[in-house]
């Protein structure tokens, strides 16, 4: 006799199989290690500060304006 299968559960298991590969391949593409993230906002932070450091006048941390 052949087997029931039930087409529903079937295309749903497919959908989270391929979504399940398209998430891995995202997070190869766009993932970034931990380190690397730590190095630009280091990086990010030393540009803040040089460009702070060309101010004609420092900053009033009071207020927060110039």
């Amino acid at each position: 006799m052949a087997e029931i299968v039930n087409l529903r559960l079937l295309r749903k298991r497919k959908q989270r199989s391929n979504a399940g590969k398209a998430a891995a391949q995202n997070r190869a593409v766009h993932g970034r290690p931990a380190s690397e993230k730590a190095k630009e906002a280091r990086l990010r932070e030393l540009d803040g500060r040089r460009l702070d450091g060309h101010l004609r006048r420092p900053r009033d941390d009071g207020d927060g304006e110039r």
